[in-house]
């Protein structure tokens, strides 16, 4: 993710993580006071605004692979045991790849819905599928399990695992990612 010689993230990919953080509480606020999305639900703002959040979290999500492809991230810190590493490596890939794969799939659902996908009202998304394409009805209720029961139980893995570093552990694991550390 970017390392400085201290061996804490740089201020870019703190930056990337806490805004990807603070778009996940946003998104999973609206998604919850939304209404359901059901055969002839209309395009509200709130349905539009979970659309639009979407779009910019996986906006956001590839400038934040492309900087830790292109910044290594610091070395894991001294005195964690290896299965920890590895299992906090293979935690922030499922994260990656979850955080890419639900806006597409509801980007896939909204336009089988024949709804349309707008980035805060300055542009629209291509549909991806045609409206009530065969085989893609599916998409929503996948989307809908795996943000509920993949997503936010990886989400309370992570922050967890901080908290135990921090609270537990007493090392640097979590301060590494803090603002101003």
């Amino acid at each position: 993710m970017g390392e400085r010689g201290d061996g804490t993230y740089t201020g870019t990919a703190k930056a990337l993580h806490w805004l990807v953080f603070a778009l996940l509480i946003v998104q999973f606020a609206i998604a919850w006071t939304m209404p359901h999305i059901g055969r002839n639900t209309p395009l509200t703002a709130l349905i539009s605004l979970h659309f639009s959040v979407g779009v910019l979290i996986f906006l956001v999500i590839i400038i934040r692979l492309a900087w830790r492809m292109t910044h290594p991230e610091p070395r894991p810190e001294e005195g964690v045991p290896p299965w920890q590493t590895t299992s906090a490596r293979i935690i922030h890939w499922l994260l990656y790849l979850l955080l890419l794969a639900l806006p597409v799939l509801g980007w896939i659902n909204a336009s089988w819905r024949g709804m349309s996908v707008s980035f805060f009202g300055l542009f629209v998304m291509p549909k991806i599928v045609a409206t009530r394409g065969a085989g893609w009805g599916w998409t929503g209720d996948v989307h809908a399990l795996l943000a509920t029961y993949v997503l936010l139980p990886l989400v309370g893995l992570h922050v967890a695992a901080a908290l135990y570093h921090r609270f537990v552990r007493r090392d640097r694991v979590m301060q590494r990612m803090l603002p101003g550390m």
